[in-house]
């Protein structure tokens, strides 16, 4: 159905031309005359006032404009008329008028109010009308598009709007948040498996890929995807094909891909943390919003339609804002930007005791925020540790993360082989209970079948049984309080014990050279 223009006949010369003009366009056109309302027409979509705007019915036409959803209003002025800006009209124009010039401006109001209803996004800062405006040009083209901005920006709602006014828009969205997925399921999430690819893949799943094809896919914080997956995402945006997880039959798609962030992806290239060639082809069409902090004009805007929305959802009374609350709202920072200020809004709503918010009613670090500065509190982002060269970690880092791994894997190894050792033995003794789930034993333990068998740990060392015939001899006991080098202490000198002080045989019995040994001798003082 066609949208609906209300024209007013305050002026007929100019009223009866923009009727035949917005007809033209495929608007469908009602004069209103001075005894009808605009609430007499159903589901108007612009209001355009003939003239006489500072007359008294000029102005409650206006303000039934702001009642309904702030219907966008064009004003034309007479040439004795001041041309200025006034509250509730969106565009002036002074006669004599040139009517194409009406219409067009009067196509971009309906199409900005048809978006922000369908997204949700308002405001009418130069800002957020800029990135509105961006959509309406983005929307009927096939082309990759990238939204930047912080959380809580609505980055997803001016993915939906693009959607909503391209020749996709019945085809379907599907929106998948790249942080949220496992690195380990990614691959599968994006472009399906087949029967059989890995554990648990009892059966063949299509990936998002499929299943938005001839549509739209948002990919949402996808400065949080691993290499490996960039790698065949760049593929699928340049071939219009992928291989699903453990196939070998290339599949065709179409589907455009509209990817968010709220990093800076030209750093995280920098960096070598994200492919230049995949930010380059994400990044054929940029929308960018702002924070709400650079558009404070908007708060009140946003509160008013936060507070009818939740009104209706919860069936609840429209409360108001009170000036100094208003005051109060408009000077705090918002770091969660507009989902921080809808939750707000919400709370409030609900919580109010009156049919007035005071100041009283905001909660406290929001009303002591206010106005001092309260961004230079929250704690300042640490880069991620790189590389002069930006193409990995600092080499100390590198080094502590190997190590720790490297220990890791040995652990696991060694638990194994004492099991593997264990089960061919069991004449061994039985140790000690403990909590601590790996076993240590020393190297010469494994490869010998006497000598230093286990080591004992016990956290209460009145449970460890000892037998009479002294067969614990060859066993080194932990308790709370050891470190690792008493306990190498322990084993040297129970090797040295079980092989009647020989050296050479005690190194063999450990595992390591003699002149190891000797040194670990002299530097734990051990007599021999």
């Amino acid at each position: 159905m066609p949208e609906t223009v209300l024209i007013t006949t305050h002026d007929l010369e100019p009223a009866v031309r923009l009727k035949e003009a917005f007809h033209r366009e495929g608007f469908r056109v009602e004069l209103l005359t001075s005894t009808e309302r605009i609430a007499d027409v159903t589901e108007p979509a612009l209001l355009v006032i003939t003239g006489g705007l500072d007359e008294k019915r000029a102005r409650r036409l206006i303000r039934e404009a702001a009642e309904l959803d702030r219907l966008p209003v064009i004003g034309l002025t007479e040439p004795t008329e001041s041309s200025g800006t006034r509250v509730g009209v969106s565009e002036t124009f002074a006669k004599p008028i040139d009517v194409d010039e009406v219409v067009l401006v009067g196509r971009r109001l309906v199409e900005r109010r048809r978006l922000q209803r369908i997204t949700g996004i308002l405001g009418e800062t130069a800002a957020i009308q800029e990135a509105l405006e961006r959509v309406v040009q983005i929307a009927p083209v096939h082309s990759t598009v990238l939204v930047t901005g912080e959380s809580g920006t609505g980055k997803e709602l001016i993915a939906r709007g693009i959607h909503a006014l391209s020749p996709r828009r019945h085809r379907p969205f599907i929106a998948a948040n790249v942080a949220a997925l496992p690195e380990t399921l990614l691959e599968s999430e994006l472009f399906g498996h087949e029967k059989g690819a890995f554990t648990g893949a009892i059966a063949q799943r299509k990936g998002l890929f499929e299943l938005a094809h001839r549509g739209t896919l948002f990919l949402d914080e996808i400065g949080e995807m691993p290499l490996s997956t960039q790698t065949k995402l760049l593929r699928v945006l340049e071939e219009r094909e992928f291989i699903r997880v453990g196939g070998e039959e290339p599949i065709q798609v179409d589907v455009r891909v509209i990817a968010a962030t709220n990093q800076d992806l030209r750093h995280l290239v920098e960096l070598g943390q994200f492919r230049r060639d995949l930010y380059y082809r994400l990044n054929v069409l940029r929308i960018e919003l702002p924070p709400l902090r650079e558009r404070r004009e908007d708060i009140p805007l946003l509160i008013e339609a936060f507070i009818r929305e939740i009104a209706r959802e919860h069936d609840l009374p429209i409360v108001q804002v009170s000036p100094e609350a208003l005051a109060t709202l408009m000077e705090y920072d918002w770091p969660g930007n507009i989902r921080e200020l809808r939750n707000l809004v919400e709370s409030m709503t609900v919580l109010s005791t009156g049919r007035t918010i005071q100041p009283d009613d905001i909660p406290p670090e929001v009303r002591l925020g206010a106005g001092s500065g309260s961004r230079s509190r929250l704690p300042a982002p640490i880069p991620r540790a790189h590389s002069p060269s930006g193409a990995a970690p600092a080499p100390e880092l590198e080094f502590i993360f190997r190590t720790l791994l490297q220990l890791r894997m040995d652990v696991e190894d060694l638990r194994r082989e004492f099991d593997e050792y264990r089960r061919s033995h069991p004449e061994l003794p039985v140790v000690g209970r403990s909590a601590y789930p790996y076993p240590l034993v020393s190297a010469g333990a494994v490869a010998q079948p006497t000598g230093i068998e286990v080591a004992r740990i016990t956290g209460v060392p009145e449970t460890v049984e000892e037998d009479d015939e002294g067969d614990d001899e060859g066993v080194v006991v932990f308790r709370p309080g050891m470190t690792m080098s008493d306990l190498e202490r322990e084993a040297i000198i129970a090797a040295l014990r079980e092989v009647g002080g020989n050296r050479r045989k005690a190194a063999e019995m450990l595992g390591i050279g003699e002149r190891t040994l000797y040194r670990k001798l002299k530097e734990y003082a051990i007599p021999v």
